[in-house]
């Protein structure tokens, strides 16, 4: 028998990041995670730092040529980053 509170693990889980208000910090950390599947294993091994802060993913690129290869796809990435989240978490890109 089902009763009427339960919850699947997923469900629950995402209650209680609402409720401690982690929930915009667990999808940013996502986002940050989905990187190399989003770019490329070439391009993120380019990547010497990103991190996202006030919905700004901040990156430093050691390459002049991915840095504006990366430019010209920064609508593009943004939005498959926003949608491995699972909510709107990168705004801009900002290149160290």
């Amino acid at each position: 028998m089902s009763r009427t509170n339960d919850k699947t693990l997923k469900e629950a889980m995402d209650q209680m990041l609402k409720v401690y208000r982690l929930k915009g910090k667990y999808d940013e950390t996502f986002a940050v995670s989905s990187w190399e599947e989003v770019v490329g294993k070439a391009v993120a091994n380019r990547t010497k730092e990103i991190f996202i802060r006030d919905k700004k993913l901040f990156l430093r690129i050691e390459s002049s040529v991915v840095k504006n290869e990366l430019k010209m796809m920064r609508t593009q990435i943004m939005q498959n980053l926003n949608e491995k989240a699972g909510s709107e978490v990168v705004l801009e890109m900002i290149f160290l």
